[in-house]
């Protein structure tokens, strides 16, 4: 990442990350990061909406940044929070607030993982056009109370000049097993729609996110690798690398509107801002291929 093995190892020293959402997996994923780079790290005990107990984490740690990887996403998915829309108040907009407004008083960075679901195509960025939605545009997908509670709190920490808003979108890990996996969820329901969108590759983001920590960068960024992929796409890759035998069936949104309480998000997000600051992300297929199904391959190559 442009450092001299001796300059990154000096620096590692230096950083001092404090990590909410210990049992989520983005901040287990992010704990790992830490200890591979030699980067001290700890878990953040208090909770986001209680701010005595966030100004007592970082007075016993004394951070040089701050990651929030906590928040309420439902279980077993988003329609949870159209029934328990307080308790998604409390994690997405309350606890997130409070932080920014913590780190802010004590001059610290606070690096976001937020959302991208706050999108939708529309006449402007029509489906198949290639024209993302870019960090300043206004959200105009509130379909889901989730969504709805993740626009509204980015939108009031654009006011936060300390905060790094990063939007991530149908996250992937190179881990298959995991439920959260955009790529095991798919694989596993009994029907799929096809619509291209924009992804985040955990195993290439992550440690940007990381480099965005030491870099100091705020504002809001459409954190996922550039590019759309359409679930089909994923799918074919998956029986081509992973299960030959693997068969899936699709239906419309219309039909997919039935058997879900919440729309969900579909959309592209412009990747130039990243991609100006990060030239070697690579474009979202390649990253698949790269640290997903080509580290991940069960078949016999052809």
């Amino acid at each position: 990442m442009g450092y001299s093995a001796n300059g990154s190892a000096a620096e590692a020293k230096r950083l001092k990350f404090l990590i909410y959402g210990r049992t989520g997996w983005i901040g287990g994923l992010l704990g790992k990061l830490c200890e591979a780079q030699g980067i001290d790290y700890v878990y953040g005990s208090g909770r986001l909406e209680n701010r005595v107990s966030l100004e007592s984490d970082i007075s016993n740690f004394n951070p040089t940044h701050v990651f929030n990887a906590a928040g309420v996403t439902g279980r077993p998915n988003v329609d949870w929070c159209e029934t328990h829309k307080v308790e998604t108040i409390r994690a997405n907009v309350v606890g997130t607030l409070t932080l920014a407004d913590v780190c802010r008083e004590k001059g610290l960075i606070l690096i976001n993982f937020a959302t991208g679901c706050i999108f939708e195509y529309d006449s402007g960025h029509p489906i198949g056009s290639g024209i993302g939605f870019k960090e300043e545009d206004i959200p105009n997908f509130i379909g889901s109370f989730y969504s709805k509670t993740k626009a509204a709190v980015e939108d009031l920490l654009k006011n936060y000049d300390n905060v790094c808003t990063l939007r991530v979108r149908m996250p992937i890990s190179s881990d298959l097993a995991n439920p959260r996996n955009f790529i095991t969820k798919i694989t596993r329901y009994e029907k799929v729609v096809n619509i291209p969108n924009s992804m985040t590759i955990l195993d290439e983001l992550l440690p940007i996110s990381i480099e965005m920590a030491k870099r100091n960068l705020t504002g809001i960024w459409n954190f996922t690798n550039p590019g759309v992929v359409s679930h089909n796409e994923i799918l074919e890759m998956y029986k081509e690398y992973i299960d030959r035998n693997f068969t899936w069936k699709n239906f419309s949104l219309d039909e997919q509107a039935k058997v879900i309480v919440a729309p969900r998000s579909n959309n592209e997000l412009d990747t130039t801002k990243i991609n100006k600051e990060f030239p070697e992300l690579l474009p979202i297929k390649e990253s698949l291929l790269k640290y997903v199904f080509k580290p991940n391959q069960k078949t016999s190559v052809a």
